[in-house]
């Protein structure tokens, strides 16, 4: 053993010849390590760059698991995460920068959305004023098309005006509302042109909204003044809020055992106040080619974030006129139809509205049925009541 020991060692017997050998082989190992670290590096980063350029689709990447994105966005998929803008609100921009701070220290927190035609002008006039527009935006949806005739109102240049001849509330609110446009806001007023407000104050009527805890609400309506459709909706005096009414003889009887609407959960369409959250759902609710909405206002309280008996209900103590003016299916301001025109038009509405209602209770039933996984709240309700 220690001859070859002797043997190989004496190969190089000189100190310095050893010394040499040794760096000799630290540098080349330094070099190689620097080879193969680079080449990982570069390789990846190729494989980066090709993934890019979509010349590979499939290659094993190790953040897969940890930069999974969770309800991403349809559309967004190619973006880095910070610059995605999931949504969008009303605010007007200016077009340059006019030297003046033009960031607005509070941002309006609540929405009103109207369908109106110029010539319920005076009474829009009136209604747009009671919203003070530090706390709303509004938007007016022409179905006439006359714009121009709202100039000279000192407010028409700080709305919003959208418009369509001949369409409804709801043709606007579904095309120009999505949830994600109008994500800023607390509360969307959708409201009728033909109501009075003198007896009403938005800000209070939010006040009690919120401390009643209603999703969905609507001011009641003066039955001394008001064209009424349904009983509920009347105002009762020295109440706040009521939720429910009372029917005890006839047909359609409505009392302490009564769960659906319209005995309760339930507001008319012509004036409906609705939460952020609660119109989340309401918009997919309305369906794109029911442009009347008839039969909506009886699935609303499944909107209603919760109990419907709880979270729906009618303001008593900041009440309204509804006048029920004809407006849909009259003439478009360019002329005056004759009294038969106007007559046969609003029967035509009217019949539409029938079918559609009619549609629309189908759809539900259909959809209910094939929903396997839909557990109808109100159902199950109604059969603990009946049992």
């Amino acid at each position: 053993m220690m001859k070859a020991f002797i043997s190989v060692t004496g190969v190089l017997p000189d100190p310095k010849n050893r010394l040499f050998l040794w760096s000799f082989l630290i540098v080349v190992s330094l070099i190689c390590g620097a080879y193969f670290a680079g080449n990982a590096f570069f390789a990846k980063e190729y494989k980066q760059r090709l993934a890019r350029w979509g010349l590979i689709h499939s290659m094993p990447n190790t953040k897969s698991n940890a930069c999974k994105r969770q309800c991403w966005p349809s559309g967004s998929e190619a973006l880095p995460e910070g610059i995605v803008a999931r949504t969008s609100n009303l605010e007007m921009r200016p077009l340059w920068d006019s030297g003046i701070d033009n960031k607005i220290s509070k941002r309006p927190l609540n929405l009103l959305a109207i369908a109106v035609g110029v010539k319920q002008k005076e009474i829009v006039n009136k209604i747009v004023e009671k919203f003070p527009s530090s706390d709303f935006v509004v938007m007016l949806f022409h179905y006439d098309g006359f714009m121009d005739g709202w100039k000279n109102l000192a407010w028409s240049n700080h709305v919003i005006h959208v418009s369509a001849i001949n369409q409804t509330k709801w043709w606007f609110a579904k095309r120009f509302l999505h949830p994600d446009i109008v994500a800023d806001y607390n509360y969307i007023f959708l409201w009728d042109e033909d109501l009075l407000v003198d007896n009403f104050d938005p800000k209070r009527y939010l006040s009690i909204v919120k401390e009643e805890g209603l999703e969905i609400s609507q001011p009641a309506l003066d039955p001394g003044k008001s064209e009424i459709h349904h009983p509920l909706t009347v105002r009762k005096a020295g109440s706040i809020v009521h939720r429910r009414y009372y029917k005890l003889k006839g047909s359609g009887r409505c009392d302490d055992n009564s769960t659906a609407p319209p005995c309760l959960g339930w507001v008319e369409m012509m004036a409906p106040v609705f939460s952020k959250k609660s119109w989340q759902c309401v918009w997919h609710l309305i369906q794109n080619d029911l442009i009347h909405a008839w039969g909506l206002d009886r699935q609303l309280g499944y909107c209603a974030q919760g109990n419907r008996m709880r979270n729906v209900g009618v303001v008593d103590s900041e009440y309204i006129v509804h006048l029920g003016l004809p407006t849909l299916g009259g003439s478009n301001g360019n002329e005056v139809p004759s009294d038969s025109h106007r007559g046969s038009a609003r029967a035509k509405v009217r019949m539409q509205s029938f079918i559609e209602m009619q549609v629309f209770g189908r759809r539900w039933k259909e959809a209910a049925k094939m929903d396997k996984c839909w557990i109808d709240p109100y159902e199950q309700e109604a059969n603990q009541t009946s049992h």
